[in-house]
């Protein structure tokens, strides 16, 4: 697994996937997501594409960027098909969706773009810097929530949601869990709890 999809010529995909969030940390909803994506999309890779500071939670402070590059690269482990991008990380700063897109159409630019969204963020979508852009590069891949009904996604976006395998677990709870002393063991990949422990986040 790359930690950086670049073009590779013959072997571009046609059908992309772009997974952007905080993985703060990566857990096994965000996994069962990609693989419905995966299947659902008949995609051909997914980029995983942790942000370096999310517009949408200006005064969260996440997990350090390697930390949490470190939980990705573990938690997917062994898939030949999926990807840990760190474009924004590298970007540091606010990370915004347009310039993601931007970059991976100039590097992949006969690839149809899928973008991953919480249900909870559809409503924002105009609100989003560069929407109209936005709006004619990507597919919006809505991720429902348990229980839920289905996003109306506004014009002019185009909207796909995702059937299967929806998982009530949050980031958020996590940490929670992690500070309390409680355990997290099959909520996220085995390993990735393992090197939570180690580095002692999100103890304070």
């Amino acid at each position: 697994m790359n930690i950086r999809l670049q073009s590779t010529g013959r072997d571009q995909p046609r059908r992309l996937g772009l997974y952007g969030g905080s993985f703060d940390p990566v857990h096994l909803g965000h996994l069962l997501v990609a693989r419905a994506a995966m299947e659902e999309l008949a995609l051909d890779r997914i980029a995983f594409i942790p942000a370096a500071r999310s517009p949408f939670k200006p005064d969260a402070i996440p997990a350090g960027a390697e930390l949490r590059l470190r939980w990705l690269r573990i938690a997917l482990a062994g898939w030949t098909n999926a990807d840990v991008d760190d474009l924004e990380i590298r970007r540091t700063g606010t990370s915004y969706s347009i310039d993601t897109v931007r970059e991976f159409g100039t590097r992949w630019p006969v690839a149809e773009l899928f973008w991953l969204i919480g249900a909870d963020h559809v409503e924002t979508l105009p609100q989003w810097r560069e929407a109209g852009e936005l709006a004619s590069k990507v597919t919006f891949v809505v991720i429902p929530r348990p229980g839920s009904e289905p996003a109306a996604l506004p014009t002019p976006y185009r909207l796909r949601t995702l059937r299967g395998w929806p998982l009530s677990v949050s980031s958020s709870e996590l940490r929670e869990r992690v500070r309390d002393g409680r355990t997290i063991a099959s909520l996220v990949p085995p390993g990735v709890a393992e090197s939570i422990v180690e580095s002692g986040a999100y103890r304070t």
